[in-house]
């Protein structure tokens, strides 16, 4: 029979007191290491705590965990949802299975390979050649700070597309700075028209729009007033387009774009894509007003062959997994990805106009991988949009987005992207709403 022994001894070995971590295992034939007490002297230190057991005990030859219940943290069940708003998606397995990969530090070697691969697969997908590409350690609304910040500063004057929150956002980004923000304001469900950007001043600094508006579903021209913005940077904001629509950084001659990894890139939440152009790298700010975010110290650590000058400690875990994500949309390849988000972006929309709504985006204008559907009235009868939202992801498990600013109460929007821009997971929200709203 297994003889029981109790180890409760403290980090110092003449502190006898109740361990709260750590066992000791034997394995079954193995010789065992002189007992750093004799039983005798734990009986003397503690008898009552000998006569309750141990929290940490072992048996030789057979390991027989015990755990004073009092004291155990209960890991919090979380349900595994269909994620269908506006973000985040259901990720990549691989992205998954990345972020247990073993840790590195963010200055060894293999960790640096790894950062410039992930660098090489971002330019492709932004379709850029631009050096300074890599993912900038926050979400994506650290991208846009990143891209605003190092640009312009007091006396700068930057010209807006608003046509949505996001829009707004940037305008609020870039008046923080210090600088003139022109807002070329649109109706919401409408593309930023890239004439009324040009007319808005003769000489901006920069231009900012949004691609892909993630609170109306519109998919914007760039192409248009990258061709026609003259001296002026271009930035424009890829979050919600990145990976799922087509996208030509170099092209459309786009100087900074940003992007998060949590939409059609398929990865948690947790990094922001950026790339930069030769040109705007000449006009960053020598002292940007983010040091965190400050493009002239962070080039040294995501770019260049050799040592790499610490600036941050990069979220080493997230960029494995965001490394995994790139890898599993290149294998499929981009355009069949695209066509992927398409599909499922266009099986939403047919599917919800047959079940008796209506479409807010501009025809012509609507993006794939995010469906701004329009609730009619009295289509829901007495239940409310929100309401019908919490059904569903109780009952069903699937999670829709509902509508912000001056569309709240009256617009979901339905998300196809990443992983989730399935047909399957399109079919099993279409039929759950069937059944909610009989």
């Amino acid at each position: 029979m297994a003889k029981r022994v109790n180890f409760d001894f403290g980090p110092d070995d003449d502190e006898v007191r109740p361990c709260t971590t750590g066992r000791i295992l034997w394995r079954r034939g193995a010789a065992l290491p002189p007992p750093r007490r004799p039983p005798a002297a734990i009986l003397a230190a503690d008898p009552e705590q000998h006569a309750r057991g141990s929290r940490d005990e072992m048996i030789i030859g057979i390991m027989m965990p015990t755990f004073d219940l009092r004291h155990k943290v209960n890991t919090m069940t979380l349900s595994d949802r269909i994620l269908m708003g506006p973000g985040p998606c259901n990720p990549y397995p691989e992205a998954v299975a990345a972020l247990g990969r073993p840790m590195l530090g963010h200055l060894d070697p293999e960790f640096i390979e790894l950062l410039d691969e992930t660098n090489e697969r971002l330019r492709t997908v932004f379709g850029t050649a631009n050096a300074l590409t890599f993912p900038v350690s926050g979400t994506g609304s650290a991208g846009m700070e990143a891209a605003v910040v190092n640009f312009v500063g007091p006396g700068d004057v930057v010209v807006v597309g608003v046509n949505g929150v996001f829009g707004g956002r940037l305008a609020d980004v870039v008046r923080r700075t210090g600088a003139e923000a022109i807002t070329v304001d649109h109706d919401w469900g409408q593309p930023v028209d890239p004439q009324r950007m040009l007319d808005a001043h003769p000489a901006p600094a920069m231009y900012a729009m949004v691609h892909a508006e993630t609170s109306t579903g519109v998919r914007s021209d760039v192409a248009t007033l990258g061709a026609h913005k003259g001296d002026a940077l271009l930035m424009v904001d890829c979050v919600t387009s990145l990976g799922g629509v087509e996208l030509r950084v170099d092209d459309w001659n786009v100087d900074i774009a940003y992007s998060g990894t949590q939409k059609c890139l398929g990865v948690a939440p947790g990094l922001a894509p950026l790339t930069v152009s030769e040109r705007a790298r000449e006009r960053i700010r020598a002292t940007p007003q983010s040091w965190y975010l400050d493009l002239n110290m962070i080039a040294g650590y995501v770019n260049g062959s050799g040592a790499r000058a610490y600036h941050h400690t990069a979220p080493i875990s997230m960029i494995m997994s965001r490394h995994a994500g790139l890898g599993a949309v290149l294998d499929e390849g981009l355009s069949d990805v695209r066509a992927r988000h398409q599909a499922a972006g266009d099986a939403v929309k047919a599917g919800m106009q047959k079940l008796g709504f209506e479409l807010f985006a501009a025809d012509g204008h609507r993006l794939a991988p995010l469906s701004s559907i329009s609730i009619p009235d009295g289509r829901l009868g007495s239940t409310t949009e929100a309401d019908v939202r919490t059904q569903l992801l109780r009952d069903y498990g699937i999670e829709i987005g509902g509508g912000l600013g001056p569309v709240a109460g009256k617009v979901w929007r339905i998300g196809t992207m990443g992983h989730t821009a399935r047909t399957r997971n399109v079919t099993t929200l279409l039929a759950a709403l069937g059944e909610i709203l009989g």
